[in-house]
């Protein structure tokens, strides 16, 4: 008995091609680029999400859930919380160092968007939330005597790696970052 698989639909079109091309050329990107990559009408754009403002939420929120697994899993690596932190940093110079890696997606979003209510804003602040109660659990398991403040250097660790390492010249800033990591947490 042969299955026939569903194609994806429109909204799924739009933010496949919505999660590729905001990564890859930037939130600016054209809606025309979009539509033309979705191969969907314009008028899918707005049933679907309201216009591009509310793609480009859409497309954080499902960008972030994706993301914050990758962070759950890297942190999956160790026996023990400082184990597992700094192997964070291990895996960030692997992410780095890859041809594809484009740099942080939330930095460049709030970058694209100098309007500080656009709705973007909100989803990138929530990711980086996330990511620092990730850190605070981890500290917090690891004993830390300041688990908030030590996840905020951290979290500017990693910010700092993902942002150098967008040159892609060659340079390891991960490798940088685990040593100074290693110094926050003692």
């Amino acid at each position: 008995m042969t299955t026939t698989r569903k194609a994806p639909g429109p909204r799924e079109r739009l933010l496949e091609s919505g999660q590729h091309l905001f990564y890859s050329q930037g939130a600016s990107v054209g809606v025309d680029a979009l539509l033309k990559e979705a191969n969907v009408a314009r008028r899918s754009l707005y049933e679907h999400f309201g216009g591009k403002d509310g793609l480009v939420t859409a497309v954080l929120r499902r960008t972030a859930e994706e993301d914050l697994a990758w962070y759950e899993e890297a942190l999956a690596g160790g026996t023990e919380p400082r184990a597992r932190l700094l192997g964070l940093f291990d895996r960030l110079d692997e992410l780095v160092a890859n041809a594809e890696f484009r740099g942080c997606r939330y930095f460049a979003t709030d970058l694209a968007f100098a309007d500080p209510a656009h709705p973007a804003h909100a989803e990138t602040e929530a990711f980086r939330l996330s990511i620092r109660a990730l850190l605070v659990r981890e500290l917090e398991a690891m004993g830390h005597r300041d688990p908030e403040g030590a996840a905020e250097q951290l979290h500017l660790l990693i910010e700092g790696t993902l942002v150098m390492g967008a040159t892609q010249d060659g340079r390891h800033p991960a490798r940088a970052a685990r040593s100074l990591a290693a110094i926050v947490l003692g």
